[in-house]
């Protein structure tokens, strides 16, 4: 890339903590050229917007202590991903000033022994406190200072290093050394952890092999070689060998299996697959060898779109998060405005001392010390963004794709869903629900009963309709297979559609004729009763298609869409996460809208709605209800999609449109509707999980305020106030990453590829 590229994005190493990201995008805005900048804390990247030399960022970067990742050192993030992390002392190793920081532990050691705990008073205790101070605070007191030259702000390092001059200068040379080393192994511990909540993160681009296995055929004979990803052109044939996670998208032309699609869509049962069947990168094989014609290149696989939108999601703030960067913003002088107020005004006002006039006795410039190090916007800062970035993950392990923390944050607030019908709460594909002969007694002959008369009509159908691609067709033709019909009539021969009316051939010699109700009505004829029972499937939603032989009626095939087996749970789980409606949205007729929406119990249904319709509808429900969801998987549900508070696509995986994915805040990567339950409660939690954060980082300090103003808090208890909240809220984020159970899309699984 140019080095004057209008955009382009570097990967910062050295951060403990989300104030440094803010300290870096900072710096870097106050270039010229520079447009826009915006660093995400949690996946380490810079993005630069504006006519600036990349080697101009690079050098403001590592001015203020960090630095970047050299692009042609950057190692695939796949690799990156794969890398274990160190325990936490060997962590401390790795970098410079943390090494000093395990130095300063050690040096800080007597005087935390002999004169904290034993009031000894030495001068060897007092050099070895200033040299602890020395050692592990010269990187702060280093980046302290350029944030003061470069960035003209007063970050946390800058009250760190005026807290521990301030406590040098009163001759607490102990505490000064302990405030250093415990806020410089604190803001260690935060980066280890750090560190490991973006390891849980990255782990998602696990989930696919970096290598195949390609089939090389040379006439008669075959070879297998072992590839990198990115060598497999579109056409080339990969094995899956049992038990191996598929490398690439494709389509299987040899071989049956069961395969987990788990890590792509978030369903826990095997899906059965057989030629003919798309498989996903990062799925596993289960017990049969499978030959895969690559159908995506490498970077376009559904994995790897996945993992795109999980790290755009990342860069998209939530509200609440940047609410909380804004007035990190302003707090930080405030801070150091009031600590000054707070060392002045009562030895000013009221005689207070100034000076500790006693060991024992604190004066108010140590009370204002104090007061510095303890309203440190540490926790406060980074309580928001870890517990977003979490929350996001663990979408993206159950296969639901959010994108962004402002998603998230209008998911957990939303009042009602929409559902589209056809292909949303129903499979979108007819599908045989009855049967009915002309010699059958009883009024309808389910497809699960065993009448031999009733077979014999769906084999003759299925003989005409078998190499139709009509939606009717693959429906009598899934039903004849799944009864074991396909070889009772030879195909027909002489097939002729009648364009509005139906279908004919012959079979075996006899002229078959399968056609609509009105056809049979002016052509064939047939029973009163048969009659009157597909009228009354057609006005209940239902497809009627008739059958005969020879101008004689056979028997009726009724097909219909059907509901999805997971809609009806679905609707029960949303119900109880007590929304206020939940409502179906569609563009068929009202008969068929009701049966749906009786089947699966939705509270409302409005019918026979074009697209703009729907779009005031869902307009209409956000003038009621408030904010809302609508889901669909159309293209004309778009619209729909774009004007809903959340708008939520349907089977990224499955055949939902692009145009539907594209559109959508939310991605159900599955056609499993229990995803969205589980999406809603996931971001209640971590709004939830947010809000007890920034409570929490706010009492803590409170406290301790107090504590300090009275006199009571110490310096070194104040900076263990603060590290300790920190962690505190990191950790309690990083809960989110297993919400739902311990991913079942990356762990328990194996992974020879």
């Amino acid at each position: 890339m140019p080095d004057t590229a209008k955009e382009f994005v570097l990967t910062i190493t050295g951060m403990d903590c989300a104030s440094c990201a803010r300290s870096i995008e900072q710096g870097v805005a106050q270039l010229d050229g520079v447009q826009a900048c915006e660093l995400n804390f949690t996946t380490e990247r810079l993005r630069v917007q504006g006519a600036i030399a990349q080697t101009a960022v690079i050098e403001r970067i590592r001015n203020l202590g960090y630095d970047i990742v050299e692009p042609a050192k950057h190692a695939p993030q796949e690799q990156a991903a794969a890398t274990p992390i160190p325990n936490f002392v060997a962590f401390l190793w790795q970098r410079p000033e943390t090494r000093l920081a395990l130095f300063g532990v050690l040096l800080i050691l007597p005087g935390l022994i002999f004169h904290e705990l034993f009031q000894w008073q030495a001068w060897w205790i007092d050099l070895f406190a200033l040299s602890a101070l020395l050692v592990a605070g010269m990187p702060i007191a280093r980046s302290a200072w350029k944030a003061l030259t470069i960035n003209r702000e007063l970050n946390i390092n800058v009250l760190m290093t005026i807290a521990a001059a301030g406590a040098v200068i009163i001759g607490a040379y102990t505490e000064a050394g302990m405030v250093m080393v415990l806020f410089a192994i604190g803001e260690a511990l935060e980066g280890y952890t750090s560190t490991r909540a973006r390891h849980a993160i990255r782990s998602l681009m696990e989930v696919a092999p970096n290598t195949a296995t390609r089939i090389e055929r040379h006439g008669d004979h075959s070879q297998e070689t072992r590839v990198p990803v990115e060598s497999l052109a579109i056409g080339d044939t990969i094995m899956a060998k049992p038990g191996e996670r598929i490398a690439m998208d494709g389509v299987i032309r040899a071989g049956v299996s069961s395969v987990n699609q788990a890590p792509i869509t978030g369903e826990s049962r095997l899906i059965e697959k057989e030629p003919g069947m798309a498989v996903f990168a990062g799925s596993v094989n289960g017990e049969g060898s499978l030959e895969i014609e690559i159908t995506h290149h490498a970077s376009d696989t559904t994995i790897s779109r996945m993992i795109r939108l999980v790290e755009e999601a990342q860069e998209r703030r939530a509200p609440v998060q940047r609410s909380v960067d804004q007035f990190a913003k302003y707090y930080t002088p405030g801070v150091v405005a009031l600590a000054i107020l707070v060392a002045l005004i009562p030895p000013l006002v009221f005689g207070q001392p100034f000076w500790n006039p006693t060991p024992e006795v604190h004066g108010w410039l140590y009370r204002a010390l104090a007061l510095l190090v303890v309203a440190c916007p540490c926790a406060l800062v980074i309580s928001t963004p870890v517990s977003m970035i979490s929350a996001l993950s663990a979408a993206a392990r159950h296969g639901v794709l959010i994108k962004g923390g402002a998603y998230l944050e209008a998911l957990s607030r939303i009042q009602a869903v929409a559902f589209d019908k056809t292909g949303t709460l129903t499979s979108g594909k007819p599908t045989v629900v009855a049967i009915r002969a002309a010699t059958c007694v009883e009024p309808i002959q389910t497809t699960r009963g065993n009448c031999e008369a009733c077979n014999d009509v769906l084999a003759l159908a299925y003989a005409v309709e078998r190499r139709s691609e009509h939606p009717v067709a693959h429906a009598i033709s899934t039903a004849s297979t799944e009864r074991g019909l396909e070889q009772r009539y030879p195909a027909a021969q002489e097939v002729t559609a009648l364009v509005g009316r139906g279908v004919n051939g012959r079979v075996n010699g006899q002229a078959i004729l399968i056609g609509s109700h009105r056809h049979f009505d002016a052509a064939i004829p047939h029973s009163p009763i048969h009659c009157a029972s597909a009228l009354q499937e057609a006005s209940q939603g239902y497809t009627p298609v008739l059958v005969s032989t020879d101008g004689t009626y056979l028997g009726t095939i009724t097909v219909a869409d059907t509901v999805r087996e997971t809609s009806r749970e679905a609707v029960r789980q949303l119900k109880s996460l007590g929304l206020k409606a939940i409502v179906m949205l569609t563009g068929d007729t009202q008969q068929t809208a009701e049966r749906i929406a009786a089947d699966v119990g939705v509270t409302d249904v409005q019918a026979e709605l074009l697209p703009e319709h729907k779009v005031a509808a869902v307009t209409a429900l956000q003038q009621r209800y408030g904010p809302i969801a609508m889901v669909g998987d159309g293209i004309n549900d778009t619209p729909a999609l774009a004007t809903a508070s959340v708008g939520i696509a349907i089977g990224g995986a499955h055949g939902g449109s692009n145009q539907a994915m594209e559109t959508a805040d939310v991605t159900l990567m599955s056609a499993d509707l229990r995803q969205l339950p589980l999406a809603i409660r996931l971001s209640r939690a971590a709004m939830r999980t947010v809000s007890t954060n920034i409570a929490f980082s706010i009492g803590i300090k409170l406290v301790f305020l107090v504590l300090v103003l009275l006199g009571t808090g110490t310096l070194w208890m104040a900076v263990l106030a603060d590290v300790g909240a920190s962690l505190l809220v990191t950790l309690n984020g990083m809960r989110l990453l297993g919400y739902g159970g311990s991913s079942r899309h990356l762990s328990g699984m194996s992974n020879k590829g």
